[in-house]
């Protein structure tokens, strides 16, 4: 029987991230972090922590808090409607499901913990610049030396990277497309640098340099001993949670945003009518909560593949492309709704509508979602 029902602690868990965000996170605080070097709201970070919420991806024997990628998407679908300044993304999911996938169990226990509970902030090192989606687009080389590697390249669009307290980072260790490898780096290593740039949705993005930055073997996730050039099989398996994790984000960000362009809707008269009465509009918003209910219901269906086992290379791709999209349609067609207005900073609309198109662009972009599905729909031709 098909079952659309969250549970009761699914929906506990829900309140409870909506009233966090809520008090400790509004709107005004969001505007306040905008292109902060810093850009973590700090009170409600520490509340994640205490409450485990950082544990998402971590095992229990290394402080994880055993949630699945359903009770993940009730998270990202807040986070997503409070537009939440948080490294969660990066830190306890991206780079904690890496060290999960690749890392030793010595490496796991050292990493994981503080991770989880919110005392270690990572963010993870994998676009370049002029780079892509795919493995050739991991440039950054990671040459032996001695007992250890030394780290040549740059990262782009590195979240939090003056917050991190640890970067993992994908570099090249061979000439074949995979020969990838993640590495655990601190980010105050000699010869790193973090240079601030400023992005659509004026978050907190870094390009970070890496010259000659030499890291000791047991920096490589897997450690000096294993097969080289496995890193990439790892991050590719983590992105497949993150790209679903992403799309609730996305949902959460449109149904907020849905909302109160509904509310505009019902309020504003024009003509001396409401705008929700004239057709043209009602149709607007009728379209957008189709799209929006479908997006949900295929965002869950691949949380619920992932969590059971099941096969997700098609749904993860699917989910993250029709959410993004949806999201980005629906902030669209509501600054047409509130008109020249939508657009000034006072009104909340123009924060999530930058915010989707950001969202659309980052962690598989259209075209790299694309890619996936036609993959998996076509086979080998």
């Amino acid at each position: 029987m098909l079952d659309l029902d969250f549970t009761h602690e699914q929906d506990m868990l829900r309140d409870m991230v909506r009233g966090l965000c809520a008090e400790l996170s509004p709107l005004e605080r969001v505007r306040e972090l905008e292109d902060d070097p810093d850009g973590i709201a700090r009170d409600l970070w520490q509340q994640f922590g205490r409450l485990g919420l950082g544990g998402l991806m971590v095992p229990d024997r290394a402080g994880g808090s055993d949630m699945s990628l359903i009770d993940g998407v009730v998270l990202y679908e807040e986070l997503g409607r409070s537009l939440a300044p948080l490294p969660h993304f990066v830190s306890c999911v991206l780079a904690a499901g890496a060290i999960v996938e690749a890392g030793t169990f010595a490496q796991q226990e050292a990493l994981l913990r503080g991770i989880a509970s919110g005392d270690t902030i990572a963010t993870v090192g994998w676009l370049e610049p002029g780079g892509g989606y795919k493995p050739r687009g991991v440039q950054l080389a990671a040459r032996a030396a001695g007992d250890g590697f030394v780290l040549d390249g740059a990262k782009a669009h590195v979240q939090f990277a003056a917050a991190a307290d640890l970067l993992i980072v994908l570099a090249r260790t061979g000439d074949g497309d995979t020969d990838i490898d993640l590495f655990a780096v601190p980010p105050d290593a000699e010869g790193l640098r973090i240079e601030q740039r400023m992005s659509i949705s004026s978050d907190t993005q870094y390009q970070v340099t890496f010259d000659c930055v030499s890291v000791p073997g047991d920096a490589r996730l897997g450690g000096p001993d294993s097969p080289a050039g496995t890193g990439w099989t790892a991050w590719d398996s983590v992105m497949h949670a993150g790209a679903i994790l992403a799309a609730a984000q996305a949902v959460g960000g449109a149904t907020y945003a849905l909302d109160i362009t509904v509310d505009y809707a019902k309020t504003r008269r024009q003509f001396g009518k409401a705008l929700a009465e004239f057709q043209a509009i009602s149709h607007y918003l009728a379209d957008a909560r189709t799209a929006l209910d479908g997006a949900r219901l295929l965002v869950c269906e691949a949380a619920w593949a992932h969590s059971t086992g099941r096969p997700a290379d098609r749904l993860a791709p699917m989910a993250k492309l029709f959410a993004c999209r949806t999201y980005r349609d629906i902030t669209a067609m509501s600054q047409q709704v509130f008109g020249g207005i939508g657009f000034t900073l006072e009104y909340d609309i123009q924060l999530y509508f930058r915010r989707a198109k950001q969202l659309q662009l980052s962690w598989w972009d259209t075209a790299a979602c694309e890619d996936r599905i036609a993959d998996a729909v076509l086979g080998a031709v």
